[in-house]
């Protein structure tokens, strides 16, 4: 069956079967590149590729590492958002070779045998060093196999590498938080050593002014014992002059018991003088603190303690600075203050240790001024005695005159005794004395002892205090929150918005304006542009023009109403949107013909190639902004370029979709024009020429 339209290029009818291949051609070419093209990510299976794991897994805290075998595995698994992943293939470096030469793999990827080692490389001790797999793409691979496969593992690798930042981060957020908690158990260990320090310096100072009351009191106690002493000589005098007088006085028994008498007067008077001296040394003895041995010793045996706490202060100290990872203020101020710390720990420790000396020395005062006052106390019961010895030696006289001679003997004895008297008495003050002198030495010792003390409870309070300082500058977090801010700081910055598709939003109007712009020309290799009777048609120019259009434009409608019907079923695009991007498929379809038409008409032949060409440049300057501006230019002049942006915006939200209605009306009705003015020109001739048939 054959329908009232001229066939191009030759007098045969146009065939039904004709008009069907011109209306299916840019649906089936359409279909064909939708088909191959849209969403190339939901078939990546069709893709295989191998991977050689050269890795070699590295020991860390007695366990082996192997984060090649990892990174494979992810890789092999693929990601939980994706549907599809690669034909991966774990091989080995002989059989990637050989299958990337022969095309059994479209890419391999390489992970080489350090890829452990390097990952692991930021630990301390060790040069930090970065992990590189090798992505090899074979010589007969498609145009973005390659690009699809080094896009999976460069972004496997970038989430391992982040994963193993955030990992290190936070471990290094966590230490600064450990770093804090031993500060405080530091800066409180500081708090306690100042206020013990500030106590030892109170006791010290007590121990001072009791040592200075017991320099006063010895020095009393040496004045008292030489006032004794030099009453014992005159004593030896006396009663060595009774002695002798007792043989020429005989007679003289009363006198005898008389100067016997005055003797037990006298030795009252020395057990009184005895006796309040033993009162003052026990009185003196009484103004020693309660406890003042006790403390003393107790003291003195802290003191290598007190040595001890300071040394692992210092040290604890210098661990931090060491081991500083803050910022460089705090660990400036960390090294200062271990650094201040150092150099006063030996001459700390050396006060401390004087400290303990004199405590101990101290200790044993109390005990030897109660031996003092417990001789005295004898002395004063001796001269007692001697009294009541002097009364009955005068009883004796008075009622034995005979025991003149015993009482000569007696007073010799008498004499010896006092002279005994007299040279204890003069040890006793001497050594009072050197008591006073020792009490008063140590009193300057015990004032040393306060002043040193209260440098290091000084020294103590200012470590405490700059610790309290580092530890309020130190962050802390929970475990919650060093992963939250290690995932941030490993990974800062992330893109929203961005599609990892390859067939993007603009494919689509690309592809459905490229095969409806090569239909147009496909209807013009089966159909006249200018029909052979336009010379001896009656029918005006313009009606001969619009009858060799009519029918491409009705094919040129129903092509762009098929491609739109094609791009549906493959992808579903909403109803509304659809409706819109088949009303400017058909417009297309139609200005396309009116341009075909238009293009054959005015150069013939040329027309299609010229046609050609228009297609190739508008697709070559939509497929990427990369394209050479004087290109872009001339494709935004062409027919397509409206026809493409009425698309694009009836399909995403570039919008523009009047203007390209409105450019697509311009060029039709321009080409129509051109036309109809190519009709008249070939309507004008000569009688010569009208009897030649009209070339197509």
């Amino acid at each position: 069956m054959t329908l009232p339209v001229e066939r191009s290029r030759s007098r045969r009818p146009v065939t039904w079967r004709t008009l069907v291949g011109v209306l299916l051609l840019p649906a089936v070419i359409g279909g064909i590149l939708v088909g191959a093209l849209y969403n190339p990510t939901d078939r990546l299976q069709n893709i295989t590729a191998a991977i050689v794991n050269d890795d070699k897994a590295v020991e860390l805290n007695g366990q082996l590492v192997p984060l090649g075998r990892q990174l494979t595995g992810g890789l092999v698994k693929g990601a939980d958002d994706q549907s599809s992943n690669i034909d991966w293939v774990i091989s080995n470096d002989s059989d990637a070779a050989a299958g990337l030469k022969d095309g059994t793999y479209t890419a391999v990827v390489t992970i080489p045998e350090n890829f452990t080692a390097a990952s692991l490389s930021t630990r301390p001790g060790e040069t930090p060093e970065k992990a590189t797999i090798d992505v090899a793409t074979a010589p007969n691979a498609r145009v973005v196999d390659g690009a699809i496969t080094a896009t999976l593992a460069s972004t496997a690798t970038s989430v391992f590498g982040t994963e193993l930042s955030s990992q290190y981060l936070k471990n290094v957020f966590l230490g600064f938080t450990t770093l804090s908690d031993q500060l405080g158990s530091a800066a409180s260990g500081a708090h306690q050593l100042a206020d013990g320090a500030g106590q030892a310096a109170t006791g010290a100072n007590g121990l001072r002014d009791g040592l200075g009351q017991l320099s006063d009191g010895a020095g009393q106690l040496a004045n008292g014992a030489g006032q004794l002493a030099a009453g014992a000589g005159p004593l030896a005098d006396g009663a060595s002059q009774l002695a002798s007088g007792a043989t020429a006085l005989a007679g003289g028994t009363r006198d005898a018991a008389s100067g016997v008498g005055k003797l037990a007067s006298g030795a009252d008077g020395i057990a009184a003088g005895n006796q309040q001296l033993a009162t003052e040394i026990n009185g003196l003895a009484d103004q020693i603190p309660p406890g003042f041995a006790d403390a003393a010793t107790k003291l003195s045996e802290a003191a290598p303690q007190v040595n001890t706490a300071l040394v692992d202060a210092a040290a604890a100290l210098q661990k931090a600075a060491d081991e500083c990872t803050g910022t460089a203020e705090q660990c400036a101020a960390l090294r200062k203050a271990s650094d201040d710390a150092n150099k006063a720990l030996p001459q700390a420790t050396e006060t401390v240790t004087k400290i303990g000396q004199l405590a101990g020395q101290a200790a044993q005062l109390p005990a030897g001024i109660r031996t003092i006052a417990d001789a005295n106390q004898k002395l004063a019961d001796g001269a007692s005695g001697l009294a009541g010895g002097a009364r009955d030696a005068e009883t004796g006289l008075n009622t034995i005159a005979g025991g003149i001679d015993g009482l000569s003997g007696g007073a010799t004895q008498l004499a010896d005794g006092a002279r005994q008297f007299g040279t204890g008495a003069s040890a006793l003050s001497s050594g009072a004395a050197q008591l006073a002198t020792g009490a008063s030495s140590a009193e300057d010792g015990a004032g040393q002892l306060a002043d040193g003390v209260g440098q290091v409870a000084s020294g103590t309070s200012s470590l405490a205090s700059g610790l309290d300082s580092a530890v309020a500058q130190l962050p802390k977090y929970s475990d919650a929150q060093a992963t939250t801010l290690a995932d941030v700081v490993a990974d800062p910055v992330s893109a929203t918005g961005a599609s990892d598709s390859l067939f993007g939003g603009a494919a689509v109007p690309l592809l459905a304006m490229a095969v409806l712009w090569f239909g147009g020309l496909a209807s013009f290799v089966a159909f006249q542009a200018v029909s052979a009777r336009a010379l001896t048609s009656r029918r005006p120019s313009a009606l001969v023009a619009l009858r060799g259009f009519a029918p491409a434009a009705l094919v040129g409608a129903v092509q762009g109403l098929l491609v739109a019907g094609v791009v549906q079923v493959a992808s579903q695009y909403d109803w509304g949107d659809w409706a819109l991007f088949a009303l400017v498929s058909v417009a297309a379809g139609v200005a396309f013909a009116a341009v075909n038409q238009a293009l054959l008409a005015l150069f013939g032949g040329a027309g299609r190639w010229i046609a050609a060409i228009i297609g190739s440049l508008a697709l070559a300057a939509s497929i990427v902004s990369t394209v050479p501006p004087v290109l872009a230019g001339l494709a935004s002049l062409l027919p397509t370029s409206p026809a493409y942006s009425a698309m694009l915006g009836a399909l995403t939200s570039a919008g523009g979709v009047g203007a390209g209605f409105a450019g697509l009306a311009v060029w039709a009705v321009l080409a129509l024009i051109v036309t109809t003015l190519v009709v008249v020109r070939r309507r004008t001739t000569s009688a010569r020429a009208a009897a030649l048939p009209v070339a197509a």
